[in-house]
């Protein structure tokens, strides 16, 4: 369950991080806002994966999420580059996340 709760802090880092590019510089009030709440639930899955998660596995893995998400989010919504080296590099973030997800020992559910 932790790891599901980390998948969604992931998710919504992505949402935010987005909503904080549509919002030019928080001049815009609405992608502003989806913003702050966005940020919101992405730290608060974050913290409730914690509470049985290490914390470096925890952290790691929800940058690795955001990253590689936000990446494919700016090749899709804003024609951002896509070549084989970005790839390569987003590749050896998800072998990243899936290691630790593997090392993490984690037997509990939340």
């Amino acid at each position: 369950m932790a790891w599901f709760c980390l998948a969604v802090a992931g998710l919504f880092e992505v949402f935010w991080a987005i909503s904080m590019k549509y919002s030019q510089g928080f001049t815009k009030l609405w992608p502003s806002a989806m913003t702050i709440a966005g940020m919101w639930v992405s730290f608060g899955f974050l913290a409730y994966a914690m509470k049985t998660l290490p914390v470096g596995n925890a952290y790691a893995a929800w940058t690795g999420i955001g990253a590689v998400g936000v990446m494919i989010a700016g090749v899709i919504l804003f024609d951002e580059k896509l070549d084989w080296v970005r790839m390569s590099c987003i590749g050896l973030i998800v072998i990243g996340i899936v290691g630790l997800k593997f090392m993490s020992g984690d037997t509990h559910q939340v």
